[in-house]
């Protein structure tokens, strides 16, 4: 890539992934167990390039959970430094469907902000966190995969 005001520069690569912080009338947030690697997160998975963000995050929380879900407003936008990831994580409301295991799930369950907390990396409960939130402003965050960096 060029500017005109000097030789080509290269682009750096990120891939996007979207997830869904799907919440219950009773305040309880959608999560699951990855199948990969035992950790807690909420739903979702790599964007793919013909699919709008919003068919991707239905898929992703459909594929994980048997939870078929209304995407409501984007909630926060999380950059890993370290993995050049950028996820689009969207508040979403259930809509149908039955919890189920998927091969990218060993458990699904509706968890309390307390229990999220409990059992989520810090980089992925603020993403939940984030959409219980009363202000509807989506939130922009920079992590490393294992912390947060700040805001902004």
């Amino acid at each position: 890539m060029s500017d005109g005001a000097g030789p080509p520069r290269s682009t750096p690569l990120h891939s996007v992934s979207v997830a869904g912080a799907v919440v219950r009338e009773d305040g309880r947030v959608l999560a699951i167990r990855r199948a990969d690697n035992g950790t807690w997160e909420p739903p979702g998975g790599v964007l793919e390039p013909a699919e709008s963000i919003e068919d991707g995050v239905r898929r992703e929380v459909y594929e994980e959970t048997g939870i078929k879900v209304g995407v409501e407003r984007l909630s926060g936008v999380y950059k890993n430094v370290s993995r050049g990831v950028v996820a689009l994580v969207f508040r979403c409301r259930p809509e149908g469907g039955t919890e189920r295991l998927s091969a990218e799930s060993t458990a699904v369950a509706w968890l309390t902000p307390a229990e999220v907390s409990d059992r989520m990396a810090e980089v992925y409960a603020v993403r939940l966190l984030d959409a219980l939130r009363d202000d509807p402003a989506s939130v922009v965050r920079t992590h490393d995969g294992r912390r947060l960096l700040g805001q902004g």
